[in-house]
């Protein structure tokens, strides 16, 4: 029995505004700190969310408490990617890579897929990179900042499939979705965000008058981002982690199409290809 029509369309809207929020921050002109703003605003759209769901049950506090520290690590390699590399590239790379982790992941923790399941992750995963890597217009003098980028993206690939693992693990020792991911994201940004204004030094009072300036616009990245992942929550009680993770992958068809129309970014044949690829291996995992 295939993944439902409601499942899969749920995943393609939370893809994009995942691709959304984060063209947000590709266009800002300090990545850190507009990385940093985004989930730390979360708690004020958090707080009033947990008076109304409740908190989650204790057996689900361990998960929220090391997802929360593994997320620092995410926000900070987010930021370097995108300090040193272009949407387009980068974005693709970290999301290509990680259903395959995750996927080879949920097998070691008894969760196996289906031959047909596996052939839509590793399409889809397979598009996402091809999408990202197939770009043109390298220079050699940007050789060192095209490592770099690269450098971050593939670790931030493993950071974001070892959240989306202990994530799956809570929300069902959770049993609501919502309830974690409202105590989720009362945490979620904060400590990036001491980090960020803390390695500001001299510059914090410029840092703090750039987070002001850009706090409106950046809410709407921050609802994009609560949205996008409590979706994905969701979708998690109700269908295979690593499918759930390939699915919410098909935001990098979206972001390279931001990247095309907003941010100026170069598609091209290869990344028409890989999106081919990405459909193809969503339809697969529609009908596992």
């Amino acid at each position: 029995m295939g993944v439902s029509l409601l499942l899969v369309s749920a995943l393609l809207f939370a893809a994009l505004l995942h691709a959304g929020w984060n063209a947000l921050i590709k266009s800002g002109g300090e990545k850190s700190l507009d990385t940093a703003l985004i989930p730390s605003l979360g708690v004020f759209l958090a707080v009033p969310a947990v008076f109304y769901l409740g908190l989650p049950p204790p057996a689900a506090w361990p998960f929220i408490a090391a997802s929360s520290l593994v997320r620092i690590a995410y926000y900070a390699a987010l930021a370097g990617a995108y300090r040193h590399g272009d949407l387009g590239l980068t974005y693709p790379i970290m999301r290509g890579s990680a259903p395959l982790l995750v996927a080879l992941a949920s097998a070691a923790l008894g969760a196996p897929l289906s031959r047909q399941a596996w052939l839509g992750v590793v399409l889809l995963s397979a598009g996402v990179l091809l999408v990202g890597l197939a770009r043109t217009g390298l220079d050699t003098a940007g050789a060192g900042n095209h490592r770099k980028a690269l450098g971050f993206a593939l670790a931030n690939a493993c950071i974001i499939a070892s959240y989306t693992v202990i994530d799956s693990l809570g929300v069902r020792a959770a049993g609501d979705a919502f309830s974690y991911a409202a105590a989720l994201f009362l945490f979620d940004g904060l400590p990036f965000m001491a980090l960020v204004l803390w390695r500001a030094g001299p510059r914090r009072a410029e840092a703090l008058a750039y987070l002001r300036a850009r706090a409106a616009l950046a809410l709407i990245g921050t609802a994009a981002s609560i949205g996008s992942y409590s979706i994905a929550l969701w979708a998690m009680l109700h269908a295979p982690v690593a499918l759930v993770a390939a699915l919410r992958e098909t935001s990098v068809v979206f972001a390279a199409l931001i990247g095309t129309w907003v941010l100026r970014e170069r598609f091209g044949w290869g990344r028409a290809a890989g999106t081919v690829l990405v459909v193809a291996g969503v339809a697969a995992l529609r009908l596992s």
